[in-house]
């Protein structure tokens, strides 16, 4: 399959992101977005990323761009100095899934790109660069500086006393993160580093990582365990005892400790959200260009969240020791410093408690046939028999659907049963919310494993 735009960016298999897709993704970039002069190239720990990054480097250059070249970055530090420069950018990165994929996001002068953007440069493919010169190469502050103050300067000492635990696995922010920490106070120590690439998603951590941190929490003992996917814009965070917490409960809680007034976030958060007492609570299609555009269209005190943890900061906010201005792409370091900040005698578990009793978990079936995934999905959307079939072998009846992205199936028990296919790579997701952590733990695992029978039977056959 063709590398194409998912949630958020460009991706597809490395063998297919070639020298002449990439350059023709960069020329259509540059003659239908606005860019500036200049283009900033940053790219993840993935093996394949500096070739992709020297690729993009040429395109820009033939393009008539002068090119800054970061080398490994976290994504939001480059959008940070991006802005800052009034530049363009690229990211090298598949985020969180597996290394044989790769891809490459995409920001203007004025931030990540939209939709609207995206159709764009979609309808420039194939056009031949019309360049007046060739560009040149640039030089820059250092984007790691630059992001390592933006959280210090309103976070110092708020970690103080604290013991925090960084799994760096292959995050290419492994290190600006703990530098960061010890800025704000913290004593960090550097767990599970690893110089092979491991494709860590936050929405949806495997039962081995999650054993890791637990063990990890018990013999260091320690305060929280943090980490990021890939390129650093989400993130992981544990209790005391090495509990992940979800990563919309880590932002309904950041969005109250900056003092949001309007919350904006897709609809397979957590709808405790809107228990919280905000003053408006907005819900998108999943990835970041939806949430990005509620957050523009609202406008004022706003922020924005997805369920892998991903934040967006839409105003000037207080911190502990000073504001911390507006960053409109996925950011990782916010909602671990707000939340650990927050933690009081009770730790980070005594926060997650408080939060209202409404319970989210999400996993997924990987490397499906396409066609397959996307009829069962087809199927439960145009078939309310077909979802009463799929939800009776689950104990529940349908009190609702909404189809805005997937199927999203609410139950006269207050459960919720979301299936979607992934944006990024051949999978299905299935999101879960219930009442009780047992409910939901039983829930999860019971529709995955009808999902997976549902997709061995075929579409269209009765559910096994």
């Amino acid at each position: 399959m063709a590398p194409k735009f998912g949630t958020s960016g460009l991706r597809g298999l490395v063998v297919e992101l070639t020298d002449a897709c990439v350059s023709d993704h960069v020329n259509a970039f540059a003659a239908s977005c606005d860019l500036g002069e200049t283009l900033w190239i940053g790219e993840d720990l993935r093996p394949s990323s500096p070739d992709i990054a020297t690729m993009v480097e040429t395109a820009a250059l033939a393009a008539g761009l002068n090119v800054v070249r970061t080398g490994p970055i976290p994504t939001p530090a480059l959008a940070l100095s991006a802005l800052k420069a009034r530049a363009g950018a690229i990211m090298i990165t598949g985020s969180h899934i597996p290394a044989d994929r790769n891809g490459l996001k995409f920001y203007t002068l004025a931030g990540e790109i939209t939709k609207a953007d995206e159709a764009r440069i979609v309808a420039a493919l194939g056009q031949p660069a019309t360049a007046v010169r060739r560009g040149g190469r640039a030089l820059a502050e250092e984007p790691g500086a630059t992001y390592v103050s933006r959280y210090v300067a309103a976070y110092a000492g708020a970690l103080a006393g604290q013991r925090i635990g960084v799994y760096a696995h292959s995050s290419v922010g492994r290190d600006l993160l703990s530098e960061i920490l010890q800025g704000c106070g913290a004593q960090v120590l550097d767990l599970g580093r690893s110089h092979i690439f491991i494709p860590v998603d936050t929405e949806a951590v495997s039962a081995e990582t999650r054993a890791a941190l637990a063990g990890w929490a018990a013999e260091h003992g320690l305060d929280a365990i943090v980490s990021t996917d890939g390129d650093a814009d989400r993130p992981l965070l544990t209790d005391q005892a090495g509990r992940v917490v979800p990563g919309d409960v880590l932002g309904q809680i950041t969005c109250a400790a900056l003092g949001a007034e309007t919350v904006v976030t897709p609809i397979s958060s957590n709808s405790a959200v809107t228990e919280k007492g905000f003053v408006r609570v907005i819900r998108t299609r999943i990835g970041s260009p939806y949430v990005i555009a509620g957050m523009e269209e609202a406008g004022g005190r706003v922020c924005g969240y997805e369920a892998n943890g991903g934040f967006l900061l839409g105003f000037e906010a207080a911190g502990p020791s000073g504001t911390i201005a507006p960053l409109v792409t996925r950011d990782a370091v916010l909602p671990l410093l707000a939340v650990l900040a927050q933690a009081g005698p009770g730790g980070v578990s005594a926060l997650v408690e408080a939060e209202p009793a409404r319970f989210t978990a999400t996993d997924r079936l990987q490397e499906l046939p396409e066609a397959a995934m996307r009829a069962l999905v087809a199927e439960l959307a145009s078939s309310k028999a077909a979802r009463s079939d799929f939800l009776g072998q689950l104990g529940a009846v349908e009190a609702g659907c909404d189809l805005a992205d997937g199927v999203r199936m609410t139950t006269t028990d207050s459960r919720i049963f979301h299936v979607r296919p992934s944006g990024n790579a051949p999978e299905l997701r299935l999101y879960v919310e219930a009442d009780t952590r047992e409910r939901l733990t039983d829930a999860l695992m019971a529709g995955l494993a009808l999902l997976q029978r549902r997709l061995q039977c075929g579409a269209g056959k009765a559910l096994a």
